[in-house]
């Protein structure tokens, strides 16, 4: 599996994080759905990376930065015939090692706290995330999970 950056430029792209948006704000009340917009991955502060297998897309994963020392992980997806493959974990692998390569100190995310979520919860505990309070610009909301890791 490669992991590579992307321009948000393929439809399979875009139709996969439009599936993320719809699944977002059917499992979630629409005020506490923080998914980005395909407009709002391409600002300067995002990078945005594509999974492909065998030349098909696998699943993606965006990095935004938050400021010099810190950044958050938006928009991880997986196709769901990928599903159950080790593609989320390849995806917030490769994060990972950006975010390092990159001087940062500290990675956060926000989910939820549905049991729709739970898979993402222990993946990324099994990363070593922890659960922490709003940070940036999120306020305290009974329907996401924030969670950080010390690089």
């Amino acid at each position: 599996m490669e992991v590579r950056l992307d321009d948000l430029s393929d439809g399979k792209v875009i139709a996969l994080l439009e599936e993320h948006l719809r699944d977002m704000y059917a499992t979630s009340p629409a005020e506490s759905v923080h998914a980005l917009k395909i407009h709002e991955l391409k600002a300067p502060d995002i990078t945005f990376f594509s999974a492909r297998e065998n030349q098909q897309l696998a699943g993606c994963i965006a990095i935004k930065r938050l400021n010099q020392d810190s950044a958050e992980i938006k928009s991880m997806r997986t196709v769901s015939t990928h599903r159950n493959k080790g593609v989320a974990s390849k995806l917030l692998a490769h994060v990972l090692d950006f975010a390092k390569q990159n001087s940062y100190k500290t990675i956060g995310l926000e989910t939820g706290t549905q049991d729709y979520f739970l898979p993402a919860r222990n993946l990324y505990a099994k990363f070593g995330f922890t659960e922490t309070g709003p940070f940036g610009s999120y306020k305290l909301d009974p329907s996401s999970y924030f969670m950080q890791r010390v690089l």
